[in-house]
């Protein structure tokens, strides 16, 4: 029987299998500090990279004015004691006066005559077409001299043309005998509106029994209630009701 051939042995001389092994081992040592170098790299332009953001970020932001959030100041509406719209139109309480009341007034007067004769009931109202301030400082001094002169007294004039402080005083010095003095403010598109409503508030200011009936004030915010002349109303229409409802409520 042959005998068995040993295995195949490689014909590379040893030296030259060491040299291919020491060559792989060198190669395979040789990338890992390459790998690491180039992790490296990356490691350093990453965080070179962020700082650069974030010290943009931060320069950005100081350019950018801070946002306020305190909120725009609210101004209020000015308060008022005349009576409110809703108040104005809702039907008048009747109102007694003891010892009377008598109301002195032009062409608008008569406008709110018979409202005003329903809010309150005891009232004698002289109303004339184009009175003027001097007629009811007449008118009056002849009432106020008779045997029942009234408690109070409502002046309703100024639509006609100017009056002045004088003439203030002078009414006042004609009703001293009144417990209650209620004036009027005109609403009329003449060039003496403002002058007559500037007297009147000024004149009520220095007496104490005098009170003023602002209907200026009330009448200025509705157009509508007038007609086309913008001073006169229509008989027991909303204006006429409404200057009624005023008075009433000064009496």
């Amino acid at each position: 029987m042959p005998r068995s051939m040993p295995p195949a042995r490689s014909h590379k001389p040893a030296h030259a299998r060491g040299v291919a092994r020491h060559e792989a081992e060198h190669r395979r040592r040789g990338a890992r500090p390459l790998v690491v170098t180039v992790a490296l790299v990356v490691l350093a332009g990453g965080v070179a990279l962020g700082l650069w953001l974030h010290a943009r970020t931060r320069h950005t932001a100081a350019r950018i004015p801070p946002t306020s959030t305190t909120a725009p100041a609210t101004t209020l509406p000015p308060t008022t004691t005349e009576p409110t719209v809703a108040s104005a139109l809702a039907p008048c309480t009747p109102v007694t006066v003891a010892g009377g009341v008598y109301a002195v007034g032009d062409s608008v007067m008569l406008d709110a005559q018979q409202p005003l004769q329903g809010c309150v009931p005891d009232i004698d109202v002289n109303a004339a077409v184009s009175r003027q301030w001097s007629d009811g400082e007449t008118l009056l001094s002849q009432v106020m001299a008779g045997p029942s002169p009234p408690s109070v007294v409502v002046v309703a004039l100024g639509t006609n043309g100017p009056i002045t402080d004088a003439d203030f005083d002078a009414m006042m010095a004609i009703l001293h005998g009144a417990s209650r003095v209620v004036f009027v403010t005109v609403h009329v598109d003449r060039p003496w509106q403002v002058q007559v409503n500037g007297v009147l508030a000024s004149g009520v200011a220095r007496y104490p029994k005098a009170v003023l009936a602002d209907w200026q004030s009330l009448a200025v915010q509705h157009p509508e209630w007038f007609y086309t002349d913008g001073t006169h109303l229509p008989i027991d229409g909303p204006g006429a009701q409404a200057l009624a409802g005023l008075i009433a409520s000064k009496v």
